[in-house]
């Protein structure tokens, strides 16, 4: 018997996806555990696995919607190699609708009068529903018939639908992935279900650079990787979460809720939209177990291998805008967190410190907030501890 290919559970808020692309052609040979198809839904990209070895027969085609548990592909398991998969059994042809038998002619059952009436008014007797004898029309329907108006039999043509515009040499057009629409979806819940307000500061870069500068090195050939700008700044923010507990709360129906954990999201742009693994217990994890957290979740993601529980938990989410160059921005929250920070490009600019115009590289930073949760005094101390933390790392290490 055939072993059928299903789509699998991916959590019980996904019920639906696309099913994106076949990694094999249909009457292909498949082995075990081998990669069969890609799947969309509107949180995450997966693959689906060959359970067994054999030859398998593609049921549904790239780019259709499929549920959950659906039977997307069978796998001839029998013979060595498998047998090629027969083409799926044809549908039993519907029954034809057997014929009524024709009615008896109104004019074998209608009276004189009735033709006669019938010949004046140009009423149908067999339009009538006779009062008489099994049903025969008098001349009193016929009568009664011709004072009122007979209500229209014609029901108005359909009017036919626009066909769909097509892609052609000025547009490209294809239909929007679960997550794009995932993404439209929160963005716009977002902005208009939270009071949403954002603040600005800026930070001198200057120690950390020089920081990375002088140990890179040494912290490549210990962990096998380098150390970015984003560690620095997850350790600020959890700092500034402890100091500043109202960013890190939430609101659920009519409670408030009042965070003590600090696992902290970071955006990650992939082909398929942007991203927001998770990465837990910051509060007790050094940079180079940060950086590599950042690393491999970032690598899940755009590799299309991250799953429903790295996206999820998160209390607040750090964006890094500065990666393509942008010089300032106002990021959008991540429901139901209540803030969330954004990075930007390093740039050297002109900058008074010790009474003297200085050059050094600047990062404009801004938190975008739920004013419903947090008073705009939280959120402007939030981003100041942050600028203190990373212009003098050394609180980092000290924890002040």
């Amino acid at each position: 018997m055939p072993l059928e290919v299903k789509i699998p559970p991916m959590g019980e808020s996904i019920s639906t996806g696309i099913l994106a692309k076949w990694h094999v052609r249909d009457g292909d040979s498949v082995k075990k555990d081998q990669p069969l198809f890609e799947l969309e839904t509107d949180k995450i990209t997966s693959e689906g696995t060959a359970e067994a070895a054999g030859k398998i027969a593609l049921k549904v085609e790239a780019g259709a919607d499929v549920k959950i548990g659906q039977v997307v592909a069978l796998i001839e398991t029998g013979a060595e190699g498998g047998t090629p998969a027969g083409p799926a059994p044809k549908p039993a042809a519907a029954p034809s609708p057997q014929p009524k038998p024709a009615a008896q002619p109104a004019a074998a059952v209608q009276s004189p009068a009735v033709r006669r009436l019938a010949e004046e008014t140009g009423v149908n007797p067999a339009e009538i529903a006779g009062t008489g004898k099994a049903g025969r029309v008098t001349k009193g329907d016929m009568l009664q018939a011709g004072e009122r108006p007979a209500a229209p039999q014609t029901v108005p043509a359909p009017v036919p639908a626009a066909p769909a515009p097509q892609s052609g040499p000025r547009q490209t057009r294809r239909k929007l992935s679960p997550l794009r629409q995932r993404i439209a979806e929160r963005l716009v819940a977002a902005q208009h279900t939270a009071a949403l307000l954002t603040t600005f500061n800026e930070v001198d870069m200057s120690a950390v650079m020089a920081i990375r500068s002088k140990y890179q090195e040494e912290f490549v050939k210990k962990n096998g990787f380098k150390l970015g700008f984003m560690p620095f700044f997850v350790k600020a923010v959890v700092h500034a979460l402890k100091e500043l507990p109202a960013v890190n709360t939430q609101i659920e129906g009519d409670n408030l809720v009042q965070n003590h954990y600090y696992d902290i999201g970071v955006a990650v742009s992939t082909e398929k939209g942007l991203m927001v693994p998770v990465i837990r217990d910051c509060d007790s994890l050094g940079m180079a177990a940060i950086e590599r957290a950042i690393t491999d979740a970032a690598g899940k993601a755009r590799e299309g291998k991250i799953t429903l529980p790295d996206l999820e938990g998160g209390v607040f989410t750090i964006t890094n805008g500065g990666t393509f160059g942008s010089l300032l921005s106002t990021p959008i929250i991540n429901p139901p967190q209540s803030a969330i920070l954004g990075m930007h490009a390093i740039n050297e600019r002109p900058v008074a410190a010790a009474g003297q115009v200085v050059i050094r590289p600047m990062m404009y930073v801004a938190l975008t907030y739920d004013h419903r949760l947090v008073d705009g005094r939280d959120a402007v101390s939030f981003l100041v501890k942050v600028k203190q933390e990373i212009e003098d790392p050394a609180r980092l290490l000290l924890g002040l």
